[in-house]
């Protein structure tokens, strides 16, 4: 449905879901107007908090014993 409604191809998404032809795609564009909405308000965006990054000191550990490691090829 987003690939669909981003791109307004129902080639596009007939590829994207490997479809063997366009009439098992078609199928999207029939479905009822309310299960449309209903399935993308479903796909909300995760919320997410604007910030920086910073990787736990247990993982900066673990990455410079692997770059200090006998092991380890340039």
């Amino acid at each position: 449905m987003h690939t669909l409604q981003a791109t307004r191809d129902v080639r596009k998404v007939s590829l994207w879901l490997g479809h063997a032809s366009l009439q098992s795609t078609e199928i999207y564009q029939r479905a009822d107007p309310t299960e449309k909405l209903e399935a993308l308000a479903a796909m909300a965006p995760p919320s997410l908090k604007p910030g920086r990054f910073r990787s736990p000191d247990k993982l900066l550990a673990m990455l410079k014993s692997v770059s200090r490691s006998a092991d380890y090829v340039e």
